[in-house]
């Protein structure tokens, strides 16, 4: 089954864009940042508290890297319910880490915040492919 996505365009400062998609996350309306450069997908830990009730988070394995810092500390962060267009997933994780450069700089021009960053494994496994012409991203999944 193959799902389009619409997505924008958030241009910045004339020299560029980025691509944006919305989403739902535990229910609430989500800013979704594409990455296709980004290795993993991941949730601003300062936005967790308009997405969750829950205070405390089981650390992270891994460090991240990468997002324009040396490395952080990431959480898991557990989401219930991920829509996406068409697409639902039910109960996965994702890492939160302090994406507050990436919103400060998004602020600083006038743009929304960022709540997550879909990186490569979402896109790889999802069978990502992004259409410039039709504004879409569209994901497929198995049957």
């Amino acid at each position: 089954m193959q799902f389009p996505v619409p997505i924008r365009f958030v241009e910045i400062e004339q020299s560029g864009v980025h691509i944006a998609v919305s989403g739902f996350i535990n229910g609430n309306l989500a800013n979704i940042l594409i990455d296709t450069g980004a290795s993993q997908t991941v949730f601003d830990k300062n936005r967790v508290h308009l997405f969750s009730n829950q205070t405390e988070f089981e650390k992270a394995e891994k460090l991240s890297k990468g997002l324009g810092t040396d490395s952080m500390e990431g959480f898991k962060f557990p989401i219930n319910q991920f829509i996406l267009g068409e697409l639902v997933l039910d109960g996965f994780d994702v890492v939160s880490l302090d994406l507050g450069h990436i919103n400060t700089s998004y602020e600083q021009l006038g743009l929304g915040a960022i709540d997550m960053v879909l990186g490569g494994d979402f896109l790889r496994e999802y069978k990502a492919s992004i259409r410039y012409g039709s504004e879409e991203l569209w994901l497929s999944i198995s049957a």
